[in-house]
């Protein structure tokens, strides 16, 4: 029964929305058939802007070019959080995790944020940046989570 909704619930999100050939960059954020409300992601869009975009882009397309080479003093820069990265290979409670404890341990320099935003701001920024995904992206990351 898991599966068959499973299932359902993947193609019903892949007919729903129509995939794009645009660049990231250039791509309109998609809230329509994705797991937050149109309310997240107004919030996330607010949160996403005040303290995650001088480092990973106002469209969550990254900043550096290289985000794969480290920087002079050893660390990682922000990598692009709009699909085109790693970020949704994670499962949402890993996200909601790097955004809380920040990078630092995994050799970044994102400072935690468990302090100073909210779990409902935290699961905001987390749409935001999602809504930046393409659709084989967000369903990839779909069908990779629902077994958790």
């Amino acid at each position: 029964m898991r599966t068959s909704l499973l299932i359902i619930f993947t193609l019903g999100v892949f007919i729903a929305i129509s995939c794009s050939s645009e660049p990231p960059d250039q791509r309109e954020p998609v809230t329509k058939g994705r797991w937050f409300t149109q309310k997240q992601f107004q919030l996330g869009k607010q949160v996403f802007t005040t303290n995650c975009a001088s480092c990973h882009g106002s469209r969550a397309q990254g900043i550096v070019e290289d985000w794969k080479q480290r920087n002079p003093d050893g660390s990682f820069p922000a990598p692009p959080l709009d699909g085109s990265a790693h970020a949704w290979h994670h499962p949402l409670s890993v996200l909601v995790r790097q955004i809380n404890e920040g990078g630092v341990k995994l050799g970044g320099t994102m400072p935690a944020f468990g302090d100073t935003l909210s779990d409902e701001e935290v699961i905001a920024a987390i749409a935001y940046f999602q809504s930046f995904w393409d659709e084989q992206t967000y369903n990839r990351w779909v069908q990779m989570n629902a077994d958790q």
